[in-house]
């Protein structure tokens, strides 16, 4: 049986900034570090950082947090919560993602540019996803979050709409949206419909695609919190139904590699390479015939 691991997948560019910035202030000083919610939406990730001393905390832990350093993670944060760590002696270390913080300019700029014509922000993604928490919080304005087709009842049809989306979303949900947005419109040209979507993940869709064709069986590897996870796997269940998601080898089952030729195991933006790795050495060792 060929096992082959996707050269595609795995961490994007800022879960690798946001990792490599938790090691190295781990390895700084001997100050205790929390992270404002997992590092990343990867349980075994996680459980590797807590071994290095990464804890994790919520924002009602940080009253007791003073002297200690908060790290926030690549998703972002309101700008409130910069202000309370300020306010409570906290140190920070912002591992923002550039890609999400250039997003969190454009949700001001659009409100801004809404505001003569009394329009409104909406946002395409995952209502209480980190990100999407950071990117409502950075105007007082409401924004609507659309998460499918049965949110658009919430938009005002009558006012002008500014549409971004959540960096992890699928474009050709994002074009879908706006196009049944633009339809429901009296003036198409009160649609502004920004694709914010971070193109080292969109790309990746593609790619997936021809992945998963060329294998017998598709081990998609990501922890169960993953929105960009919960995508990718759409992306190759739709070209391949011999796929499989799991968050770690333990959760291998034999019968998927009955009269498998090849397998092909990909991941998330939040999937370490080193989980793939442990996958692909468990199905070459206990399921290749």
């Amino acid at each position: 049986m060929k096992v082959e691991i996707d050269s595609n997948s795995g961490f994007c560019f800022g879960v690798v900034r946001a990792i490599s910035l938790a090691e190295e202030a781990l390895q700084k000083d001997g100050s205790q570090i929390y992270s404002l919610g997992d590092i990343v939406h990867n349980r075994k990730e996680v459980q590797r950082l807590e071994q290095m001393g990464l804890r994790r905390a919520t924002h009602e832990d940080m009253e007791q947090m003073e002297g200690c350093r908060l790290f926030v993670r690549a998703h972002g944060e309101p700008p409130t919560t910069f202000q309370r760590a300020k306010e409570l002696g906290i140190d920070v270390v912002d591992a923002t993602c550039p890609v999400v913080a250039a997003l969190q300019q454009r949700v001001i700029k659009a409100r801004d540019e809404m505001k003569p014509y009394g329009g409104q922000v909406a946002i395409l993604g995952k209502r209480g996803h980190a990100e999407v928490v950071g990117l409502t919080g950075q105007i007082e304005e409401p924004i609507a979050v659309i998460e499918g087709v049965e949110d658009l009842e919430a938009l005002d049809y009558q006012r002008p709409i500014y549409l971004l989306s959540q960096t992890t979303q699928s474009v050709a949900l994002f074009n879908n949206i706006a196009a049944m947005i633009r339809r429901r419109l009296p003036d198409e040209d009160m649609l502004v419909a920004e694709d914010t979507i971070c193109r080292r993940v969109a790309n990746r869709e593609k790619l997936l695609k021809e992945f998963a064709a060329r294998h017998d069986v598709i081990i998609f590897v990501c922890g169960k919190k993953s929105s960009n996870g919960k995508v990718l796997y759409e992306v190759c269940r739709a070209v391949n139904e011999h796929s499989y998601n799991i968050e770690e080898a333990a959760e291998l089952r034999r019968e998927w590699f009955e009269e498998c030729r090849s397998v092909g195991i990909c991941g998330a933006t939040s999937t370490p390479l080193w989980l793939m790795e442990d996958v692909a050495r468990r199905i070459e060792e206990e399921f290749s015939v």
